[in-house]
């Protein structure tokens, strides 16, 4: 099951019986409304806090996935999620409506594919029969933490990126119909000293590479036994540094063949400056466009590697650097995986 360091190999295939993706607005207008099952029109969900909307979207991701399964909620093991507010409270009050056990996760805009990782180890283990599996998060409430209330209309620069507004959750079972799981790398924090909580992308470039570097060397696979390595949020600026790093570390990657989710999810007319970010980014495009692409029979074999930036406004005012962290899962879907 463990190959070399960091690797697990999921030898009794646990599988993704169900989904639900959630988006916004601005989603609503992106590239990829067609692959998000429930779009809202109102960045308040009929809520009174941007907080609270983020809650509704990560309910109605996991009743989504529910109500599309052959299961009833009562069989679920484990709710294993998180998001970027302090202490992860949008996501530990969904816990309360969803009421089966809870693991909360922080991986910051890593964290949907931590929970990917972590459902299937338990379930490949026998320690679960199935799993909700999810991540979270609002532009509005992610702003008015780390930056500005957008009614400031601060200035950004051209390095930074937009939050999603979304919710993604996959129902991992031990058995049934869907695209599996076959291996995770998890990752290890990187931090290159980079201070900027405008340029993550930047920041979390060589997490990724450390990661998808790992990944290969311990599958034994090349980049091109995949359809597709997909990034989390690295947007335009992050893609860029970790494909040249790639490359000079003897890792040849088609260019075409290497995306990522904040590149994916809005259209390029949209101002969204280096691209998109956000928990719900990898959640909503890979749960959402990426396995709609599998089912269809476009894509048989993908490696979706998450991003996370892990700061807090406290150690952003107190000058520490971002350490960064990536975690990759590698999702198939036939029996020929190796």
């Amino acid at each position: 099951m463990l190959l070399g360091h960091r690797t697990w190999k999921f030898e009794n295939n646990p599988v993704i019986i169900s989904k639900g993706t959630v988006g916004g607005p601005f989603e609503a207008n992106g590239n990829i409304p067609k692959d998000i099952d429930i779009l809202h029109e109102d960045m308040w969900l009929n809520q009174d806090s941007f907080e609270k909307a983020q809650q509704t979207m990560m309910e109605e991701a996991c009743q989504f996935a529910l109500k599309n399964s052959p299961i009833e909620k009562e069989q679920v093991s484990y709710f294993i999620s998180g998001d970027l507010i302090n202490q992860i409270t949008p996501t530990s009050f969904t816990a309360k409506t969803i009421g089966v056990p809870y693991f909360g996760l922080f991986s910051a805009c890593a964290t949907a594919m931590e929970s990917l990782a972590l459902s299937a180890f338990l379930i490949n283990g026998n320690g679960a029969n199935y799993i909700l599996s999810g991540a979270s998060s609002h532009n509005a409430a992610t702003e008015k933490q780390f930056r500005y209330p957008t009614e400031y209309g601060g200035q950004k620069p051209p390095t930074a990126q937009w939050t999603v507004t979304g919710a993604g959750c996959a129902l991992v079972a031990k058995e049934g119909n869907g695209p599996i799981i076959t291996s995770a790398t998890i990752g290890k924090i990187v931090d290159m000293g980079m201070s900027d909580p405008f340029n993550m992308g930047g920041a979390m470039a060589p997490a990724a590479v450390d990661t998808i570097t790992a990944h290969l060397k311990e599958r034994n696979v090349d980049p091109s036994y995949y359809d597709l390595i997909i990034t989390g949020d690295l947007g335009h600026i992050g893609r860029e540094v970790s494909l040249d790093m790639l490359q000079k570390n003897g890792i040849p990657i088609e260019e075409e063949k290497y995306v990522d989710c904040g590149l994916t999810i809005y259209r390029e007319d949209q101002p969204v400056l280096a691209g998109a970010s956000g928990a719900a980014c990898s959640a909503v495009v890979t749960y959402g466009h990426f396995l709609n692409r599998m089912i269809k029979g476009e894509l048989n074999r993908i490696l979706v590697v998450a991003t996370g930036a892990l700061h807090s406004p406290l150690s952003v005012n107190q000058k520490n650097p971002i350490p960064c962290i990536a975690h990759a899962v590698s999702i198939e879907s036939g029996s020929d995986s190796l």
